[in-house]
């Protein structure tokens, strides 16, 4: 059975721990990323591909700092439409070049991708997203003084940061566009980096905001919109765990979103880990979701055959 699947890839898709993040070694883990979604592309299946931004985002940000001197200030929704055009591009190209080599031809197609929040989103009033470099409490007030707007707070004890506001999705602006592309047999790559944050003005009109949308949240809303069948989240860790990293840690295999409902409110699931990778999981079932597989981007062929990851089903 053919099937249209959100395939959500995470940040170490393109970069991996202890790498610098260079060009040449995201382009190298981009190919090996892409790679794994073969299969199911051969299957015939309708994908669409969503990815996070960091820290790609977090070094745009340093970069518009330390060019200051040389350059206009770039807004913080700016550099993620940024960061969608680049990843989008290097992971279209990298796919198209797979497909050629395998003889398959199917059109890829990176977009732009807008998501509405809320005006009245609690997180605007309250930013606590850190973001980009770390600064030294003299360093902080420095910034302070450049960008007025700009909220900075402790990090652990590492130093300074900027945090900004992580709204929850809403809608995906051009979603009728996506459905419609998906459906005519397109690959589409969309909502990057958890989408460009828009909000609604009293006439109608949208505005950016200066925010960060956790990409996997924005995978669920991006899943219904278009009326996916399946949401792939693929992550760093095999599958879901009770008590991770703990001696009797247990691995799910099936689950329904009753009992994942359960485990969130028990705190098995992090906040800053797991956690937001189960709730979306629970929006995209709630509304019209037929199931969810979380699994590491390895062994996505292994999870596809139950052999591997954790499948949360309505």
């Amino acid at each position: 059975m053919k099937k249209k699947i959100v395939l959500a890839l995470g940040g170490n898709a393109l970069i991996k721990k202890g790498q610098k993040g260079t060009i040449s070694e995201q382009f190298d883990n981009t190919i090996e990323s892409v790679k794994k979604i073969l299969p199911l592309i051969r299957d015939g299946h309708k994908i669409i591909i969503t990815h996070g931004n960091g820290p790609t985002v977090g070094h745009m940000m340093a970069r518009v700092e330390a060019g200051l001197e040389y350059a206009p200030y770039i807004p913080l929704g700016i550099c993620v439409a940024d960061s969608q055009g680049s990843l989008g591009f290097m992971i279209g190209m990298c796919l198209h070049n797979i497909l050629l080599k395998a003889g398959i031809k199917r059109e890829i197609i990176p977009l732009i991708t807008p998501v509405l929040v809320s005006a009245d989103d609690e997180t605007l009033k309250n930013p606590s997203k850190p973001i980009g470099s770390f600064y030294t409490r003299k360093e902080a007030e420095k910034m302070k003084t450049k960008h007025e707007d700009w909220t900075l707070k402790e990090d652990s004890g590492r130093g300074w940061r900027r945090v900004v506001p992580s709204p929850m999705p809403m809608e995906i602006i051009n979603k009728e566009i996506i459905k419609k592309m998906v459906e005519e047999g397109y690959i589409i790559i969309a909502a990057g980096g958890g989408g460009i944050p828009v909000i609604h003005r009293e006439d109608g009109t949208l505005k950016g905001i200066p925010a960060v949308i956790d990409k996997d949240r924005t995978a669920a809303i991006l899943a219904r919109d278009i009326e996916a069948d399946t949401l792939i989240i693929m992550t760093a860790v095999d599958k879901v765990y009770l008590n991770y990293g703990s001696k009797n840690q247990k691995g799910l295999n099936v689950i329904t979103i009753k009992q994942a409902k359960k485990y969130l409110s028990h705190n098995h699931f992090p906040a800053g880990s797991m956690g937001p990778k189960i709730e979306a999981a629970i929006t995209f079932l709630e509304q019209g979701g037929k199931e969810v597989i979380i699994c590491a981007l390895e062994e996505l062929d292994l999870a596809l055959a139950a052999k591997s990851g954790t499948k949360i089903l309505n």
